[in-house]
């Protein structure tokens, strides 16, 4: 699965149709995470296990694997430079302790320049309330 579309793709490699990638795929979605890569590795051990029996390895592998692995939430950001003059500072500390955005550098000099990190999914509504404001600039950063 990617940040801006679904995309996966498992395979069987050499087993039974649907018998090892779609049932890992079941386990990455039955915990909802994204950009994952999961590999199981079967070496044949001289017993046949049948398709049932290969499903059933192949996600009770993947469950385990998932149920121990370090989960990290990430978000997709999208960054902007404030620029203001000091007297500005609580009109515009409000908007950003209301919408717990983050403030990744700040300098306050004879004018103030915070840079801060959105939710890109939130990112059109704090453009909004910023210019609303008319006492900024605020200008998207690349990085």
């Amino acid at each position: 699965m990617g940040v801006e579309e679904k995309s996966y793709r498992v395979n069987d490699d050499g087993e039974p149709n649907n018998s090892a990638g779609n049932p890992i795929y079941g386990q990455i979605l039955s915990k909802d995470i994204t950009n994952v890569l999961v590999v199981v590795v079967r070496y044949f051990g001289g017993t046949k296990l049948g398709v049932g029996g290969l499903i059933n390895a192949y996600k009770t592998t993947a469950k385990l694997i998932l149920d121990e692995a370090e989960i990290v939430d990430k978000t997709v950001n999208v960054y902007f430079q404030l620029t203001f003059e000091y007297i500005d500072m609580n009109k515009v500390m409000r908007i950003i302790k209301e919408n717990n955005l983050e403030i990744l550098d700040q300098k306050m000099n004879l004018n103030c320049s915070f840079l801060i990190a959105v939710r890109k999914k939130n990112a059109a509504k704090i453009v909004q309330l910023f210019n609303d404001l008319r006492c900024l600039k605020i200008q998207e950063i690349k990085r």
